[in-house]
C-alpha cells in the first residue's frame, strides 16, 4: 500500500471506497446471518421481562401487522453491525495507519481492540445490572389498576438503546486517556470539573433510564461518576506517556 504522502486524491477515493465496500460487504453478511437467528436474538433481549407474572403469556404483544418482522430486522442489523465492528476498525485502521506516525499507529491498534471490549462490558453492564430492575418497576408499577400488555417495538427499541448508551458511557476512561495523552486535556482541568461531571452522571443517569426511578437513575449515575474517576487516573498516565515519548524525541 502506497503511503499516505504519496498518494493523489483521486488514489485516497480508491482506497477510501474499496474499505468502505468491504465493510458494507461484511454488514450485510453478519446481518444476514443475524436474522437467520433473529427468533434466539428477540428471545435473549426479552430475557430480562420473562417471569413476570403481570404480563400476559410473560412475554410482550405486537399490534401492527408489520411491526413483528419490523423490529426482528432492526434487531438483525444491530447486531449485525455489532459484530462486523471488528473487521470494520481493522478496515479504519488499514485506511489511517499509513499516515500516522508508528507511535500513533500502536496507539491506534491499541485504541480499536479496547474500546470494543470496553463497550461490550458497558452494554453487558446495562443489560444485566440496569435494565431488569427498570422492567420490573415499569411493568408493575400500577399493576393493581392496569394489566401491562408491553410491544414488542417499543420493548426491543428500549432495550438496544440502553445497550447503545451504556456502551458509550463506558468509553469515557478510554477517551480521557487519549485526549491526555494528546494533550488536549490534563488530569488537573479533569479534578477541577469533577462536580460538574456528578451533575452530568446524575442528568445522564435520567435521560438513559426507561423510568423515573431515582434507584435505578442512581445505578446508572454511579458507575459515570467511578468511570470519571478512573478517567482522570488514566489521564496522568497519558499525560505521563506523552511526556517520556516528548523527552525522548528531545534527546534525539
Amino acid at each position: 500500500m502506497a503511503n499516505h504522502n504519496e498518494m493523489n486524491m483521486g488514489q485516497h477515493l480508491l482506497e477510501l471506497r474499496k474499505r468502505l465496500m468491504w465493510s458494507a460487504g461484511f454488514i450485510f453478511l453478519t446481518t444476514a446471518l443475524a436474522f437467520v437467528f433473529h427468533a434466539q436474538i428477540l428471545t435473549l433481549l426479552m430475557e430480562p421481562a420473562q417471569g413476570f407474572a403481570n404480563v400476559p403469556q410473560g412475554k410482550p404483544v405486537y399490534l401492527d401487522l408489520t411491526e413483528f418482522i419490523g423490529i426482528a430486522m432492526k434487531a438483525s442489523l444491530t447486531v449485525g453491525v455489532a459484530a462486523s465492528l471488528p473487521f470494520v476498525l481493522f478496515q479504519v485502521a488499514l485506511f489511517l495507519a499509513p499516515g500516522l506516525k508508528p507511535n500513533e499507529r500502536r496507539y491506534l491498534y491499541i485504541l480499536i481492540p479496547v474500546s470494543l471490549i470496553v463497550f461490550i462490558i458497558g452494554a453487558g453492564f446495562g443489560y444485566r445490572i440496569i435494565f431488569p430492575p427498570a422492567v420490573s418497576f415499569l411493568l408493575n408499577f400500577g399493576s393493581e389498576i392496569v394489566t401491562p400488555m408491553p410491544r414488542i417495538g417499543t420493548y426491543v427499541n428500549l432495550m438496544l438503546s440502553l445497550l447503545f448508551w451504556m456502551g458509550v458511557v463506558f468509553e469515557t476512561p478510554v477517551v480521557l486517556f487519549f485526549l491526555s495523552r494528546l494533550g488536549v486535556v490534563s488530569p488537573e482541568w479533569l479534578s477541577r470539573k469533577r462536580k460538574y461531571a456528578i451533575i452530568i452522571a446524575f442528568v445522564l443517569g435520567a435521560l438513559i433510564t426507561p423510568t423515573f426511578d431515582p434507584i435505578n437513575q442512581t445505578l446508572v449515575a454511579i458507575p459515570i461518576i467511578i468511570l470519571f474517576e478512573a478517567g482522570i487516573w488514566l489521564a496522568k498516565l497519558g499525560r505521563s506517556l506523552r511526556n517520556r515519548a516528548t523527552k525522548s524525541a528531545n534527546m534525539l
